[in-house]
């Protein structure tokens, strides 16, 4: 029953309905397939005095256009003086993260001693001393890497 009544629905066709859902815009009206001339669109001022009815379809876009304006999905995303506002504020919160970092190393306690080139150049001695990875490591003969040596 119900596929009976779907098959007996009349739909539009698909044409006609991507044409009456999309958002009317100089753009949109411009880029139709016909060219535009006199003689298929009149001039917005007398389009909008005319009666609504007797108007074609892209008359109408561009006459709802210009009444209305640019809102919904034609409104610009950014409006004017966006770029100096975003600019300041991105070199503001910059400067305060700098300052912040600035800040925690100026108090931060000093370097651990075992981070110095002394204590690692110790600590390769040390390892040879005991021998330590003998195969691929420090200890093995043809070993030419700087062991623990870090700093330069």
């Amino acid at each position: 029953m119900q596929a009976a009544l779907r098959l007996a629905r009349q739909r539009a066709p698909l044409r006609a309905v991507r044409r009456l859902a999309t958002t009317a815009s100089p753009s949109s009206v411009a880029s139709s397939s016909a060219p535009l001339t006199a003689s298929r669109i009149t001039p917005i001022p007398l389009a909008n005095k005319k009666d609504w009815k007797s108007l074609t379809l892209d008359e109408k876009k561009a006459a709802y256009y210009v009444a209305f304006g640019p809102h919904g999905p034609r409104t610009s995303i950014s409006q004017p003086g966006d770029t100096a506002k975003i600019f300041f504020w991105t070199l503001a919160l910059v400067a305060i993260g700098g300052s912040l970092f600035a800040t925690a190393r100026y108090f931060a306690p000093p370097p651990p001693k075992t981070i110095s080139k002394e204590w690692e150049e110790a600590t390769n001695a040390r390892a040879l001393e005991m021998k330590l990875n003998p195969i691929t490591g420090i200890s093995s003969e043809d070993y030419k890497g700087k062991g623990y040596v870090t700093h330069q």
